[in-house]
């Protein structure tokens, strides 16, 4: 992999660095700079001539700050003739904005893949879309990557069959729209199904209404693809416990978002334990001890791998 190089943006330095490690290469240099005027700047600290070039940078808060950093460095090695650019992002910033939900709404994900494209990116690398169907945007490969593996593997060793009744365990989807990953989850660490029926009134709020599927006396494990103020989280462990009867909860989801209430709200919660995965930074100052981070720069390590050798990634999951 003599021609590939690895440049870490502001939101993904520490994960840049873990990737970059797996592969056994050093991580490329390049400064980014923020004036006082609000501008950014991205210059490369080396060549890039004739390279395969990947940008790691989750499109996390704060959110636009984010993505034009990437854009610019983007930009930055078109420039300078990179061979090919791919961009990493863990975290695919404004996936939640994929559809018109009433008239006169944006599609800013849509958006996104048209500015990523528009700047020179040749391929995309990201994990769990919080919709699959964003990469329809692009016309250009985007391989979404799967988180679930590394929860399988942590709660199969957390939980093991050998040690545990799989039958007084159950996977929870909570609500209707992650009832086909939840499922997926659940096949794998041979767990039965439940889901929380919610009805949401208004953007992070959300009123718990009932649980479907037998939780009573069962350890739970609350299964979604990000967490931002926790709200729906937090209101469906009750719902499992106070509703449904549930002896203890657990949970999991890829991205730890967690803005606003969010670390307050799980503290306070029925939720033993929420596992992330490390595709978005801890919250700055966050000491407390039931939020945790699993790992993903390994599966992002075979993913560059294989794109550079031209081999399958699904194959990975």
């Amino acid at each position: 992999m003599e021609k590939t190089l690895v440049f870490a943006l502001s939101s993904s330095i520490e994960l840049a660095k873990e990737i970059v490690a797996e592969l056994g290469l050093p991580l490329g240099e390049c400064e980014v700079k923020h004036f006082a005027d609000g501008e950014i700047m991205v210059e490369l600290g080396q060549s890039v001539r004739g390279k395969h070039v990947y940008i790691v940078q989750s499109t996390c808060n704060p959110v636009s700050t984010n993505l034009m950093e990437v854009l610019i460095a983007i930009d930055a090695c078109k420039r300078a003739s990179a061979a090919h650019i791919t961009v990493i992002m863990p975290y695919f910033g404004y996936a939640r904005q994929d559809r018109k939900a009433r008239p006169r709404q944006p599609i800013t994900s849509k958006l996104v893949a048209s500015l990523l494209e528009t700047a020179g990116a040749n391929r995309v690398i990201t994990m769990e879309l919080h919709a699959t169907q964003i990469q329809g945007f692009f016309d250009i490969p985007v391989d979404n990557m799967l988180g679930s593996p590394v929860f399988v593997k942590y709660y199969m060793n957390k939980f093991s069959e050998d040690r545990y009744d799989h039958n007084n365990f159950v996977v929870v989807s909570p609500d209707a729209g992650s009832v086909g990953r939840a499922r997926n989850f659940a096949a794998k660490v041979h767990m039965d199904l439940a889901i929380v029926d919610k009805r949401r009134q208004k953007a992070n709020f959300c009123e718990v209404m009932n649980v479907i599927g037998d939780v009573k006396g069962k350890t739970c494990i609350l299964f979604d693809d990000l967490v931002d103020t926790a709200g729906s989280l937090c209101n469906a462990a009750a719902a499992l416990v106070e509703v449904g009867g549930a002896e203890k909860v657990y949970a999991c989801a890829s991205h730890g978002v967690l803005s606003g209430p969010a670390l307050e709200r799980l503290e306070n919660s029925y939720i033993e334990e929420l596992m992330v995965l490390n595709t978005i930074p801890m919250p700055a100052g966050y000491t407390g001890e039931k939020i945790r981070q699993l790992d993903v720069a390994p599966l992002f390590a075979k993913a560059i791998n294989r794109v550079y050798t031209e081999t399958s990634i699904s194959s990975l999951f």
